[in-house]
């Protein structure tokens, strides 16, 4: 007999979106989409210990994101919800991935979270069911409960699970937060883009539709993508403000990284950056 167990330790990656085509707008306010979702070896921490008095307690390394309407206790209570357990959690989240960055941070720690409580009070819930609780918390949330990359449709929630060749990725994350709300509810955005399949995008016939717009409206994001553009082609990830730029090799990232600018004044001023690996499968798979 297995035994469910009474910790679980699990990371909760980042993600880039390669591309980001924007289809038409809905009537409730959501856009139809296509993505592909790139999972990173990068990634926040999440522990959590099982209670036995119905009680969720959230700590975080950055105290600034222990508030309570954090997506890992929304996520947390929607669960507890939704099994009507009497369980409860402490829950800590080691923070890395830059929140508002267009990384799905937020949303990976709650699909985590939805999965790792599942295990840990012995929930019987799919995952098919779990991505669906998550899509109430955010479109990019289910991905994360899935655990693998993806091509994605719909909002982002249609996905169709993809191997990915293996890449490293260097990103950097302009010292600025781009609001998602402000960028799909401008007047410049395009939505109307075609809709592709994966061999265009494998032919390099792809953008981010929201990236002109971004970069129009935020200075550093623009400097970030023209910087990284000097050594391979950049894009940005979702609605920003992180850029990117695919290599084959590891050391030609890290020696990209090595010669970001440490600026102190300007719009690289404050740009942080990190190398990271393509995965196609995160480890929350294994729960």
């Amino acid at each position: 007999m297995t035994h469910a167990p009474t910790a679980i330790t699990v990371p909760a990656p980042a993600k880039l979106n390669l591309f980001l085509h924007i289809t038409g707008r809905r009537r409730d306010g959501y856009h139809d989409l296509q993505t592909l979702f790139q999972l990173l070896d990068y990634s926040d921490n999440l522990r959590f210990s099982l209670r036995n008095d119905g009680q969720l307690h959230f700590t975080c390394s950055n105290a600034e994101l222990e508030s309570d309407d954090n997506l890992v206790l929304q996520a947390a209570r929607c669960l507890q919800q939704t099994l009507q357990c009497s369980l409860g959690a402490d829950i800590h989240l080691d923070k890395h991935i830059p929140a508002g960055a267009g990384l799905g941070g937020g949303s990976s720690d709650a699909a985590t979270t939805l999965v790792a409580l599942n295990r840990l009070w012995q929930g019987q819930l799919t995952r098919d069911a779990l991505a669906d609780l998550g899509l109430q918390l955010g479109a990019d949330v289910p991905v994360f409960v899935m655990s693998h990359s993806a091509w994605a449709e719909g909002i982002g929630e249609t996905l169709t699970p993809v191997t990915l060749d293996t890449r490293f990725f260097v990103v950097l994350t302009p010292a600025c937060h781009v609001s998602t709300a402000t960028i799909f509810s401008h007047q410049q955005l395009t939505r109307d883009s075609t809709a592709i399949k994966m061999c265009a995008f494998l032919a390099g016939q792809s953008r981010n539709d929201c990236e002109a717009l971004v970069r129009k409206l935020y200075p550093a994001v623009d400097a970030a993508l023209d910087w990284l553009s000097q050594f391979a082609p950049g894009r940005m990830t979702g609605t920003g403000s992180s850029v990117f730029a695919a290599f084959s090799e590891e050391t030609q990232a890290r020696a990209v990284l090595a010669q970001l600018p440490a600026e102190t004044s300007g719009p690289l001023a404050g740009i942080r950056g990190f190398v990271a690996r393509g995965i196609n499968q995160s480890a929350l798979s294994e729960l």
